[in-house]
């Protein structure tokens, strides 16, 4: 089976479709599957819930998710991260509402558990250690778990001792294997990256050749940029895009 991974859309309607584009052109997968935070930030939160609501049959809650849904409170964020919040429940339906709530904390799908976080704390925790890492291993049984929220593509690669992660680089053309020892997957921010490349990120699994392939796809900035004008979005939010961060 083939599985594309997304994580961390944003509502960046302009990087979504770049990113399903360029899993077309990689031949396509078998299904795609959604890691959370569809919304918060970006200009396009109703257009984002409806593609990963139709091509993603598999998603689960992100904070942000949860948080436009009523179901965390928005005092929890940053200022701009809280008023980007505020705006986009103005633009949900009550069918979108209800989506965003019932988007579950963790799937088990094939060898993967899917989080937004971690496995400890699904919508709130960041792996970002080896440290993190090996906390996680016992909160989830599969060979591998796949992990989004903190915007940074990243693989840790584990024992079942829980003594001995080590970070490798998650980057295009680093392609790695899906072996014997387990493995946290970061597929990167689609909407949102935070690893000084503005690039969208997502990732692609195979588990047929057993291949975990990143990927960095360019898409319209200056459009999504000027949608957030638009509609009054923080400032800060809509300079971060073009440099990565």
């Amino acid at each position: 089976m083939k599985y594309a991974v997304l994580a961390d859309i944003h509502a960046n309607l302009s990087a979504l479709e770049a990113v399903l584009s360029d899993i077309e052109g990689q031949g396509g997968v078998d299904e795609v599957w959604c890691l959370g935070d569809i919304v918060g930030y970006g200009p396009d939160p109703q257009r984002c819930i409806e593609i990963v609501r139709d091509q993603c049959p598999d998603c689960v809650a992100g904070n942000h998710d949860w948080a436009a849904a009523g179901k965390i409170k928005t005092s929890l964020f940053n200022p701009e991260a809280a008023s980007a919040l505020d705006w986009t429940r103005s633009q949900l339906s009550q069918e979108d509402i209800r989506f965003l709530t019932d988007l579950p904390e963790v799937l088990e799908r094939d060898r993967f558990t899917l989080v937004h976080g971690s496995p400890i704390s699904p919508i709130w925790e960041y792996v970002l250690s080896v440290w993190d890492a090996e906390a996680s291993l016992k909160y989830f049984k599969t060979p591998y778990c796949l992990i989004g929220h903190s915007h940074l593509p990243l693989l840790f690669e584990c024992s079942d001792t829980r003594t001995d992660c080590r970070l490798i680089d998650a980057e295009p053309g680093n392609d790695r294997q899906l072996g014997k020892k387990r493995l946290l997957i970061n597929p990167g921010s689609v909407g949102q990256p935070r690893d000084h490349d503005p690039r969208a990120a997502y990732a692609l699994l195979d588990t047929e050749s057993g291949r975990v392939v990143w990927r960095r796809v360019k898409y319209d900035i200056a459009e999504t940029q000027r949608r957030m004008s638009r509609f009054g979005l923080p400032e800060w939010l809509i300079q971060r895009l073009e440099e990565g961060r």
